[in-house]
């Protein structure tokens, strides 16, 4: 399986009989949520099905970007740029984080309207983005073989080792007290009287009145028999790694069917921005009333597919005994199948406008199943047809670099505490109203 997540290292806790709040989920929103509840003195337990961020917290591009982000989410990432920033947010465990810049091309007329479009709604939250022109461009990009129109331009964006950060963070969450059970998978939500009680698991049940149920992809299978129809769809994104490449810009881009980010080790993880694979799946007719919006806007970009994942998928049950094997240890790991013609294109589309890539040596290909809810926004809120019940999920492929404010926000706001940022935008009953849709694509 690449790619490899550190291992999450340690003595294995033995299964705790209670706690204040058990996750579901060992991705970046739940382990990060693990952590600062732990450091407000509650008795937390993380368990997930396999390795921690073993999926696409382990998977993504490792952008933590304001640029071209939906202005609601704006104010999360910009507190979530700044727990990246401080060391003593994962207690001195490397992340990989650095500010190294990030810019989005403008090859055509329309991606300069869309740029401008959003860097006017994004004037009041004072990211520090700029519009650049043709010139500018050059002289940011010198390595450059084409001239651009412009580009869209965040010195104050950059990114982290995905594979290195999470279980940076599950380790202090460890060092605080929180107890830590990857290969333990939760089997179904324990509820009595009307409320949370806690949850049952592979290795017995632990009592708990919150549950926060942060497990990705896996988010809407889980809750489904309780009755709560989470709008959540799964795209697939394709990545890879190089080996170091000498000449190469030192800041991450997205430009016309390419993108990458400079690694820590030399190298540089890349893929297409935006070219992701919508599989259908046996639930795909159900969402489309949910999704229809999104959809037809990104009709452009999504790529359509049926092939073996709706097999995979319908051959997992939507019902399961919690005394018994469930989906969740049937499948420990989502490991697609990246698609080679996507990263063929990239690395074609890259080399043609950075000679420097040419003779890159990719180290290593993978894929990513991506959660996404109809408006592209995060799901951080309490469930209050379940008291007790809370979600962190449906980050929607953008959700690396907003992970620790989705932590914090979840903490703040099972802890009853004042809230890092304002959680309406992110409250879970705003399905019950119409989708809407993000300005900014």
């Amino acid at each position: 399986m690449e790619p490899h997540p550190d291992a999450f290292a340690g003595p294995a806790p033995a299964l705790p009989a209670a706690a204040d709040v058990a996750i579901v989920g060992g991705g970046i929103a739940g382990v990060f949520a693990a952590l600062f509840l732990a450091r407000r003195g509650l008795r937390v337990v993380l368990c997930d099905k396999g390795p921690i961020a073993g999926e696409q917290s382990g998977r993504n591009w490792g952008w933590c970007r304001q640029t071209l982000r939906d202005p609601a989410e704006l104010p999360l990432i910009a507190a979530s740029l700044r727990l990246w920033d401080d060391p003593a947010t994962t207690a001195g465990h490397a992340t990989g984080f650095r500010r190294t810049g990030i810019a989005y091309l403008a090859a055509t007329a329309e991606d300069e309207a869309r740029h401008a479009a959003w860097a006017e709604a994004a004037a009041p939250f004072q990211t520090g983005s700029r519009l650049i022109d043709p010139r500018a461009t050059a002289a940011l990009l010198p390595q450059a073989a084409r001239r651009f129109r412009g580009a869209l331009y965040t010195p104050g964006d950059g990114g982290a080792e995905p594979a290195r950060a999470v279980p940076a963070a599950a380790r202090a969450a460890a060092e605080a007290g929180a107890a830590i059970l990857p290969f333990c998978a939760v089997r179904a939500l324990d509820t009595a009287a009307g409320r949370v009680a806690g949850i049952v698991t592979e290795r017995g049940r632990i009592s708990a009145p919150a549950v926060l149920v942060a497990a990705g992809a896996w988010s809407r299978r889980f809750l489904a028999p309780l009755g709560i129809d989470l709008p959540q769809a799964q795209v697939m994104g394709s990545v890879m790694r190089t080996a170091p490449v000498a000449g190469a810009p030192a800041l991450s881009l997205a430009g016309p069917r390419f993108g990458f980010r400079p690694r820590a080790d030399g190298g540089y993880t890349v893929g297409q921005a935006g070219a992701t694979i919508l599989d259908i799946l046996p639930d795909s007719l159900a969402l489309l009333p949910a999704f229809r919006p999104a959809w037809v806007r990104e009709w452009r970009r999504l790529r359509l597919r049926l092939g073996r994942r709706f097999l995979e998928e319908a051959r997992l049950p939507r019902r399961w005994s919690p005394d018994g094997p469930s989906p969740f240890e049937a499948v420990r790991v989502l490991d697609p199948t990246p698609s080679r013609p996507i990263l063929d294109e990239a690395a074609r589309e890259l080399a043609r406008a950075f000679p420097a890539f040419a003779g890159m040596r990719v180290l290593a290909r993978w894929g990513g199943i991506i959660d996404v809810t109809p408006d592209q926004l995060p799901v951080i809120s309490a469930v209050a047809r379940l008291p007790g019940l809370w979600l962190a999920t449906g980050l929607s492929g953008h959700g690396f670099g907003v992970g620790p404010g989705v932590g914090h926000l979840a903490a703040d706001l099972i802890a009853g505490r004042a809230p890092l940022v304002d959680p309406l935008p992110f409250r879970w009953d705003r399905f019950a109203q119409r989708p809407r849709v993000s300005p900014t694509g």
